[in-house]
């Protein structure tokens, strides 16, 4: 019987009194793309380095196409390939020069290298791009870059540690598409990534959390073992709707994502019709009532078990309380205006003239890759940076004139969470507490709030730097908001926490927004999106489009999502994208998904193109648009009309 590819046994790291790796257990078959899903501090990055060599176990083996890592370790370096979280790149080299360098590092003979590094260029699209240096680069074909360098010699594995963070989604597609192809030639890719939706795409899932290995499956598998089933409804009053429905003894959990409500229920069919009736009786109107496919998120978070997790109630202040109900002076209640807001950093434009406005009670998301321009444009709203040109007004003032005392009406959490590592929980919180002039009686309830809020009570001396992703972030919005400001600006404060965390935290945010917050928050996980009245998308400085989500899926893009399943999906996708009516086509999971223009489409097309070449179709179907489509379709649109105009030399 042949070696699996990767064979792992009661795999363990301890640091001092640490478990960082508590005992795993994998099999990864040769040819298949698997994926180690879970948050910052799960122990992804630490296995990865175990299984390449970097870091010796405490105990368990690793077994890597049949030799054990520990004895035959000189066997198995020449025919793996490693892409760390940082991807090792030579800013100050050329991409030529990085691919010549990785090629002598892995001893590859002179003309190998020559004609793998063609072959490179070409599937990555780099060819046009080898003479600029990798600095220069954007987000995305750095990490194509990466991946090319860790491909030159022609591995049989390549482990790779979160490849995507933080790129663009079309980056992303693009780079999963290069991956596909190698992994049509055998190549077996083991990966870890935060984003649950791009686990989708891989053929198996382990689901990682406090070091264990919690579930492990293909993604169809593990979804359909969540016990229950979703159903998003709409309704005129969805904030009172959802504190009805989180009361029903038959609903397991219920959230709002953006302007709907997600349920998770025994019967979906049974359900549907006693929901219309629950809600009538409250003078609820049931606006839409469906029944919808769940997601690795939901089975991630049913096996936390955090579905029932308590929310600390949140108390305004008197002052913030009156602003609530007093809508504001503004009579169309726009607590946040942008006008024209431009940020210039020599000749680098950060920001290019963004406008967009935010109501009071408003959950306004900022979507966008890392380098968009989203934190530049925060760090303007809060008055720590100042214009280039344009405006940023905050309930009614200039932030670049208001004094320091008006900015206490303002929340800011930074992406890193502006805690202070060295100093224990109650520390940070006193520190904050004290900036914002609290003390005595008022400082002590406070206090006592954040920590029920963030789940530490008991752990106030615990240095923060020791504390999990998830505990940092909700006590770095406690501090952030332990003042009760009108305002809260926070800028990715889900990154790298762990999908109950984030939950907890966007139940959190919906609550603070229905007392009559305002919030501004940016996020590059696509899926969050959902969870905002309205978002707006950021590419390359600009504000490309603005709108509710479900605005966003039904006005700005056209056409039809179509789903396909079949028996080769490199050689499909590469057969599809050939044809011009098909935009934006791509892996997804164990699927391709593509758009086409007619919105009643001909399926029959597809089948003939793929079946005369020997591609065997399971299923053809058309499914809703995501926001991650939208965004995809808005960027290509940007992309071909900045190629347009430079072509006409505009």
């Amino acid at each position: 019987m042949e070696a699996a590819a990767i064979e792992v046994n009661n795999l363990q790291k301890r640091y001092k009194d640490t478990i960082a790796v508590a005992g795993i257990d994998l099999t990864v078959k040769k040819g298949d793309i698997f994926g180690l899903v879970g948050a910052d501090g799960a122990g992804k990055t630490t296995s990865i380095k175990m299984l390449c060599m970097l870091e010796r176990p405490s105990a368990g083996t690793v077994a890597i196409m049949g030799l054990d890592t520990l004895k035959q370790a000189a066997y198995i370096k020449p025919r793996i390939g490693y892409m760390s979280e940082r991807f090792s790149l030579y800013s100050t080299l050329t991409v030529e020069e990085n691919l010549d360098f990785f090629a002598r590092l892995r001893l590859v003979p002179r003309v190998q290298a020559r004609e793998r590094k063609k072959e490179l260029l070409e599937f990555s699209r780099l060819e046009p791009f080898r003479n600029r240096l990798a600095e220069q680069l954007s987000g995305g074909m750095q990490k194509k870059l990466a991946l090319c360098c860790c491909l030159i010699h022609k591995p049989e594995i390549v482990f790779m540690d979160e490849p995507t963070n933080g790129v663009d989604p079309v980056s992303r597609r693009d780079f999963w598409l290069i991956v596909s192809r190698f992994v049509a030639q055998g190549i077996t890719v083991f990966v870890s990534t935060p984003y649950l939706d791009e686990a989708e795409r891989f053929n198996r899932v382990a689901l990682m959390h406090e070091g264990k290995i919690i579930a492990c499956n293909s993604p169809e598998k593990l979804k359909s073992q969540l016990p229950g089933e979703l159903i998003q409804i709409k309704t005129d009053l969805p904030e009172k709707a959802l504190a009805l429905l989180r009361k029903t003894a038959w609903i397991t959990s219920a959230q709002i994502f953006g302007d709907a409500i997600h349920l998770l229920v025994d019967n979906a069919g049974k359900r549907l019709s006693e929901i219309p009736v629950l809600l009538k009786e409250e003078g609820l109107t049931l606006e839409d009532a469906r029944p919808i496919a769940p997601g690795l998120e939901d089975v991630f978070i049913n096996l936390l078990d955090g579905s029932k997790a308590p929310v600390a109630p949140l108390v305004l202040s008197t002052e913030s309380a009156k602003a609530a109900q007093n809508k504001s002076a503004d009579p169309q209640g726009k607590v946040i205006q942008v006008s024209s807001l431009t940020r210039k950093f020599g000749h680098f434009t950060a920001v290019d003239q963004v406008s967009f406005a935010v109501k009071r009670g408003e959950i306004f998301g900022f979507l966008g890759p890392n380098g968009s321009g989203k934190t530049t444009t925060i760090r303007m709203l809060c008055g720590l940076l100042k214009p280039t040109s344009g405006e940023a007004d905050v309930l009614g003032q200039d932030m670049m004139t208001v004094s320091n005392t008006f900015r206490t009406k303002i929340g800011y959490m930074s992406q890193k969470f502006s805690l202070f590592p060295d100093l224990t929980v109650a520390e940070n919180i006193n520190f904050y507490g004290g900036l914002y002039s609290l003390s005595g009686p008022l400082l002590n309830e406070r206090r006592n709030w954040v920590l029920q809020m963030a789940g530490l009570q008991g752990k106030e001396k615990l240095l923060s730097r020791d504390l999990s992703g998830g505990w940092k972030q909700r006590l770095a919005l406690g501090c952030a908001i332990i003042h009760r400001p009108q305002v809260i600006l926070l800028d990715e404060p889900t990154a790298g926490v762990d999908p109950l965390s984030r939950r907890f935290f966007w139940d959190l945010i919906q609550e603070l927004a229905i007392q009559g917050t305002t919030i501004l928050v940016s996020t590059h996980y696509m899926d969050e999106a959902e969870h905002c009245h309205r978002l707006g998308l950021m590419h390359r400085g600009k504000l490309i489009a603005t709108g509710s989500p479900s605005q966003l899926k039904t006005e700005q893009i056209k056409g039809k999502l179509i789903e396909i399943k079949c028996s080769d999906l490199t050689k499909a996708v590469e057969l599809l994208s050939t044809q011009p009516v098909y935009h934006q086509v791509g892996f997804f999971g164990s699927t391709i998904h593509l758009i086409v223009d007619e919105e009643q489409p001909d399926f029959q097309d597809i089948r003939t193109l793929l079946e005369n070449q020997g591609v065997l179709i399971q299923n053809i179907t058309p499914i809703p648009f995501t926001i991650e489509d939208v965004f995809v379709s808005l960027i290509e649109t940007q992309e071909n009309q900045a190629g347009s105009l430079k072509t006409k030399g505009v």
